[in-house]
């Protein structure tokens, strides 16, 4: 397996534990609301997840640079092996 792939792979589990927290802001609302637990507690509850989740995003930022990073050092390695090939062949 790939760097490339691994990288994927991160993202979307990332991806998957994001929409994790989303649903569990939700059930934070739907409590809220039958009144079982208090506005401060909700809003608390609620800031701590959301921070979890920009925190999240921030991870798949760095991934995606990653990604990009590392295909642009592949072109860069394809490309400096061509150059040798057509060297050889001027020879």
């Amino acid at each position: 397996m790939s760097f490339l792939e691994r990288n994927e792979k991160n993202i979307q589990k990332v991806e998957k534990r994001i929409e994790k927290e989303e649903g569990k802001i939700i059930s934070l609302q739907e409590k809220y609301q039958a009144k079982k637990i208090t506005k401060a507690k909700f809003n608390i509850e609620k800031r701590k997840i959301e921070e979890k989740i920009k925190m999240m995003r921030a991870r798949i930022q760095q991934l995606h640079g990653l990604g990009v990073k590392e295909r642009k050092h592949i072109e860069e390695k394809a490309k400096k092996k061509e150059e040798k090939k057509e060297k050889k062949k001027k020879s």
